[in-house]
Formats: C-alpha cells, structure tokens, sequence
C-alpha cells in the first residue's frame, strides 16, 4: 500500500467515525475564492504543517496563533492548516485555534474522502477544503464540490496532470490547485506547474503547489498563478515574514 493509499484508508475511517446529519453551518469567514484574484500581484496562501511523508517533523512544536498571525501581519492572502494526524500530524484543533486568532479565509488542508468531512470543515471555522484529484473518481469529486456550495466553502481542487487539471475544470467556480509533487511517489518537479497552469483560463482562480523553498523559486509561476502554496518553507524559515513578502512582491 502506497503512502496516499495509507492516507485515504486513514481518511475514511476518520470520516466514518463522524455525524451522518448534523446542523447545515454556512462558512462566515471571508471567501477563500475572493482573496486569492489576480494574477497582477502574486498572492501567498501560507501554510501551518507540523509535519509531512517526505519530511518527517518539520516543525513538532510550533505555536498554531505565532504562526498564523504573523503571516498575516506578513499580507498572507490566506492560511492553510494541515488537519491530517496520522503523517502530518495535524489536528482539528489547529484549526480551531488559527480560526480563533485570525480573520483571513482559512483552508483545511487533509485527504477529503466524504461529505461529512465538508461538514466538519465548516463547523470548525475552514473557508475552504482541498479535494485531491487522484483521490477521487468524477462522481465523488462533484458530489464534495457540491457540499462545499451548500457549506458555503470553497473547494481547491488539487492536480498533477493534464488529464486531473481537465476533470478539475469540469467543476464550475472550483479553485484549480497545480501540484508539483507526485503524491505516489513524493518527487518534485517544479516545471509541472508551469506547465499546467497554462491549461487554466483567466477566468478560474489557479494555484501553485510544493517545492518552494525560496522567493526566487516562485518566479516561474509568477503572472501565471493567482496564488502560490507555501508549506514547509515557511515552517523552517528564520524569518518566514520576508519569505511572504517576498513572494508577494513587497
């Protein structure tokens, strides 16, 4: 069994052990799709990760509110939060937690699988959820799109390869997220965004994904991407607020 295959597993069972039903919670927070327009000047949506696959620990013991707070302070876009446990050691938490402390859209970043995992989102304060491609066949991938519209989220739906990024677009007003790291094999390759991205019309929000590790790396993607993801980076910068700024061109 693969590490994405492990995830997913873990994923269901996670999800199985919610509500089936719950109260219909609409997300209050700002649109996770509105912060991130404009190709003109490159947004950051800046990342909270305790941990990854291909890392290991990362950052065990960051303090969620320092973190989130001073991306915002640093003109981050939007945040997002690793909610997986079992190889990100995330946690719902996490998110209550950046929820409580900041006011920016927020993205639950984790293997979403079930709608009552969009619920959930919602509940604890996400302005948005990932939807992996490779995850999910077309029948799921539109069913969670269209629990993300009645939770009044957004879905990033997250690419690899032409054929993902074509199914992806088959989902109005989703944001299009491109990966560079291969999720079955963990490698990056920093020309697949590039690449992808010109798959996109102007018209949908794009996002690039993994691998950035310093300003200068985002150059390719600059005018191109809305926005750009930036996890791990961050997490192990000495200064991850320059890193922000510098992406965002301040």
């Amino acid at each position: 069994m693969s590490v994405l295959d492990e995830l997913v597993a873990a994923a269901r069972l996670r999800a199985a052990a919610l509500p089936k039903d719950g109260e219909r919670v609409r997300c209050s927070r700002a649109s996770f799709r509105d912060a991130l327009r404009g190709r003109e000047r490159m947004s950051v949506v800046a990342e909270f990760k305790r941990s990854s696959p291909s890392k290991g620990g990362i950052a065990p013991d960051a303090d969620v509110e320092t973190r989130v707070r001073g991306y915002r302070d640093a003109g981050a876009a939007a945040v997002s939060v690793l909610t997986e446990p079992s190889r990100f050691s995330g946690s719902e938490d996490d998110l209550i937690r950046a929820a409580a402390t900041v006011d920016l859209p927020l993205l639950m970043k984790d293997f979403v699988v079930d709608v009552r995992q969009v619920r959930r989102a919602a509940e604890i304060g996400a302005s948005a959820v990932l939807l992996i491609v490779r995850c999910l066949d077309d029948e799921h991938l539109h069913e969670l799109a269209a629990a993300c519209a009645d939770f009044a989220l957004t879905p990033l739906i997250e690419c690899h390869d032409a054929s993902e990024v074509d199914r992806a677009l088959a989902v109005p007003d989703a944001v299009i997220g491109v990966n560079n790291r291969d999720l079955a094999s963990l490698e990056i390759d920093l020309g697949n965004a590039p690449e992808l991205l010109a798959r996109v019309p102007d018209d949908r929000i794009a996002i690039a994904e993994s691998g950035y590790i310093e300003v200068a790396s985002v150059e390719p993607v600059r005018g191109i991407a809305d926005a750009v993801l930036v996890g791990t980076a961050l997490m192990q910068a000495d200064d991850p607020a320059a890193f922000v700024r510098g992406v965002g061109g301040a």
